[in-house]
């Protein structure tokens, strides 16, 4: 069995696969505190909870967009596994071509969802992924007739709706803190709805907008595959969001794996 590991700035996504089959999924806290072993007894814990013996994981993969954690994750590891993970970053086979002006500058887990979304949606029309996290990523992958493999063309980056709204209330002196919900109404009638309407009407507009703006240069249709924490929030809301896949990262991480293996 392969296990994944997507680490990211508020949480560690971690799954284990038996072939392509998902076997468990579990989320951690991303802390750049813990120690490898405060990290290893957590997910030995998580596999005996679930009655999976730890020796049946043959390989590792991570990605990661904060690398004061890295060398952790990768001493936990070696020390609980007794393996050592494999990283994606430059000199790992993808299987996709990446058409960034510098592929060093690309994040390895937008490269994880770039690869997924091209083997699971892509072939027909151009795949555009939104990743709602921390920050909010997009990407678009279409095949190169050339190669006839995928090709990542890049994309847009901008801050997640959590983190956008507390910037707002850290930024400001009488605005209150407040839940992200879905309003029922556009015009609030308090300052707790004003705050989520705006909030919550204003980032589905966003997305919106980038979608559209994507498409109009791509010369046509896409399908467009969401995923991360706030995904189901936006795609209630949301007109252009197509699929909804919240393991795209690891699916991601999984494929990138088996074309590196040997």
């Amino acid at each position: 069995m392969i296990l994944t590991l997507d680490i990211g700035n508020t949480n560690i996504k971690t799954a284990l696969f038996d072939g392509e089959e998902m076997v468990k999924y579990w989320r951690l806290s991303t802390s750049i505190t813990n120690t490898s072993d405060e990290y290893g007894i957590t997910i030995m814990s998580l596999f005996r909870h679930e009655g999976i013996d730890p020796k049946a994981v043959e390989g590792i993969v991570m990605s990661s967009v904060v690398p004061t954690v890295n060398f952790t994750i990768e001493h936990m590891c070696l020390n609980y596994f007794g393996i050592s993970p494999m990283v994606i970053g430059p000199g790992v086979k993808t299987g996709i071509n990446i058409r960034y002006e510098n592929p060093r500058e690309l994040g390895s887990d937008r490269i994880a969802n770039a690869v997924a979304a091209y083997d699971e949606y892509g072939g027909d029309k151009p795949v555009i992924f939104i990743d709602f996290g921390t920050a909010t990523t997009f990407g678009v992958v279409d095949r190169d007739e050339k190669s006839g493999t995928g090709a990542f063309l890049g994309g847009a980056i901008f801050p997640g709706i959590k983190l956008a709204s507390e910037a707002l209330t850290s930024g400001t002196a009488k605005l209150p803190r407040f839940a992200l919900a879905k309003p029922e109404h556009a015009i609030g009638r308090t300052t707790l709805t004003n705050l989520q309407s705006g909030m919550y009407y204003g980032y589905v507009g966003m997305v919106t907008n980038l979608v559209q703006k994507m498409k109009v240069e791509l010369g046509g249709d896409a399908l467009v595959v969401a995923t991360g924490g706030m995904a189901v929030l936006i795609a209630e809301e949301s007109k252009v969001i197509d699929k909804l896949d919240g393991l795209l990262t690891l699916k991601g991480l999984r494929l990138i794996y088996e074309r590196n293996r040997a």
